[in-house]
């Protein structure tokens, strides 16, 4: 059995595709399916179940699909290992960041990492908390970006830094003429709130101990889909929105005379690289958790891990 047909079969069971899994392994679905077919012939069983869609694996399937992660896994951290100890610092690296982070963590670090490592290609995608975790499981991203703590079972955090939580409020708003802020200041029908299945509005809610019923006498409801989009409603309306530090760096002196600190201690979020126990690219991201160091503010870079607000 060759490193490809395990390849195929691992991406049959990512995708439970085999067009999918064709198309992300670059190759034809005839191609594909041949060598998969060529693989169960060998071993004298079927891997996967074709009469259902999606596809699934057999019983045995799963478990010599287990085995082939493994052996995959292993094969990639020899040829890693083989480039560290040359010194070489190329390749591919898929990560996924959360839409709270990606606006304003990526603009600092990207262009800089592009002109230092040209070897490497970064693949990067915006996605929610959930969809990260699974498609670090699956082996479909190398790393993620995201808020932490989270003690997901066989994914490792590694802490990057700590940003100050922080209120955004409208000159109408009663908050706007205090110094400081308490999450008890804030009337939850005037918080402006991201979507549900953002990690950021969980711990706004956990922050702010707001209950769903306290918002039942609003005459309008609405929810967004980025920070920014509730900044703009904020100041064009009456109310409140909580912002991560990282969003007012390239604010302007007017946006600026919007936001009211928390009384200290001030809350905060923990920003991680999330891995899963068994990557391999480990130098990798090494170096992309050095660069996002050196490109954050110093500020940002002195917190230190106090208040910090849960995640769930």
């Amino acid at each position: 059995m060759t490193f490809t047909q395990l390849e195929y079969i691992i991406a049959v069971d990512t995708w439970r595709h085999f067009a999918l899994a064709a198309e992300n392994c670059y190759v034809s679905q005839p191609t594909l399916s041949m060598q998969i077919q060529k693989a169960e012939k060998r071993l004298g069983v079927k891997i996967f179940d074709r009469s259902k869609q999606p596809v699934i694996p057999t019983e045995i399937g799963a478990e010599l699909i287990e085995q082939a992660r493994k052996i995959i896994a292993e094969k990639n951290r020899m040829d890693e290992l083989v480039k560290e100890k040359k010194g070489i610092v190329s390749g591919e690296i898929r990560i996924g960041i959360i839409p709270t982070l990606a606006p304003y963590l990526l603009p600092l670090f990207v262009p800089q990492f592009a002109k230092k490592y040209p070897l490497v290609k970064l693949v990067v995608n915006e996605m929610m908390t959930d969809v990260m975790i699974s498609r670090l499981r699956e082996g479909r991203i190398d790393m993620g970006i995201l808020v932490t703590p989270l003690h997901e079972p066989g994914i490792r955090e590694h802490v990057l830094f700590y940003e100050e939580l922080m209120a955004y409020v409208s000159r109408k708003n009663a908050a706007y003429k205090k110094t400081y802020v308490l999450p008890q200041d804030i009337d939850p029908d005037k918080l402006w709130l991201l979507e549900e299945g953002h990690c950021f509005r969980s711990q706004i809610v956990h922050l702010c101990e707001l209950k769903k019923a306290s918002q039942a006498s609003s005459h309008f409801e609405y929810e967004a889909g980025s920070i920014e989009t509730l900044r703009r409603m904020v100041e064009l309306n009456d109310g409140i929105t909580i912002i991560p530090e990282l969003a007012t760096i390239d604010m302007t002196g007017k946006q600026l005379g919007h936001i009211r600190y928390f009384k200290k201690p001030a809350p905060m979020r923990e920003v991680s690289i999330a891995v899963h126990r068994d990557f391999v690219k480990k130098k990798l991201v090494e170096i992309i958790r050095q660069e996002i160091m050196a490109a954050i503010p110093e500020k940002i870079r002195q917190n230190k891990q106090k208040n910090v607000v849960p995640v769930l």
